[in-house]
């Protein structure tokens, strides 16, 4: 059995991550997945969250904003819209959609896609919280 494993993350822009880990966790659908190397073939989708990245002994941490993810023995890839290292969230940023979409839900609505506005808090959410090491 290999102690670790190839992990790709990849979004529409760019390649985020590529490389040997020990283990991965990442947020499905159906709750935390943690991935180790000779891990069983799966296709899960993901919902926004964080990546655990555990690699020589270091705990890495990427925000995620939902996707999939494919695992077989010796490989895992991600596939998400996005992907951010804490140090490149711009807070002020994710601060401004936070409360752009707290206003959009205040307001009882026809006009407004409450799903999306809620998607949108998760996002922000997730993004101040992996900013702040949490």
């Amino acid at each position: 059995m290999a102690s670790t494993f190839q992990l790709e993350i990849v979004t529409p822009d760019r390649k985020f991550f590529e490389d040997e880990v020990d283990m991965v966790i990442a947020k499905t659908t159906e709750g935390y997945a943690g991935i180790l190397s000779d891990h069983v073939p799966m296709v899960s989708p993901l919902s926004v969250g964080v990546i655990k990245i555990k690699k020589d002994g270091k705990l890495l941490k990427a925000t995620c904003a939902g996707g999939f993810i494919s695992t077989d023995e010796d490989k895992a890839i991600i596939v998400t819209d996005a992907a951010e290292w804490p140090e490149e969230i711009d807070i002020k940023r994710a601060e401004a959609a936070m409360k752009r979409a707290q206003e959009r839900l205040k307001h009882d609505s026809k006009e407004i896609d409450v799903l999306r506005a809620q998607i949108a808090l998760n996002k922000a959410l997730n993004r101040l919280r992996v900013s702040k090491g949490e």
